[in-house]
């Protein structure tokens, strides 16, 4: 008999160019819950303690502002992108 676990992202996000693909795959997303959702993976992945040190925020603050259908503020999601060593840069739209 087969044994089936649940795939779990995190345990894929170990280097920082898979991290970076996986954020801009999210970021084609309209749903911002897709984007929270990686943002979660990788805070995981990278461990929420070392984060939660990283960024000054209590864990338990994490947990909310990546639970599913939370709004974190912007200041918040900036301080986890910079703590996960991750920036956002704009470009223009390539015309389809």
């Amino acid at each position: 008999m087969k044994k089936i676990t649940a795939f779990d992202a995190a345990d894929y996000l170990d280097d920082d160019v898979v991290i970076a693909e996986y954020l801009n795959a999210a970021l084609e997303d309209e749903n911002p819950d897709v984007f929270l959702q990686a943002v979660a993976d990788v805070a995981k992945a990278r461990g929420m303690t070392r984060l939660a040190r990283d960024t000054g925020l209590g864990r338990e603050s994490l947990y909310k502002a990546l639970a599913p259908g939370a709004k974190p503020r912007y200041d918040t999601v900036l301080k986890l992108l910079r703590a996960l060593g991750v920036e956002l840069t704009a470009s223009p739209r390539r015309a389809t």
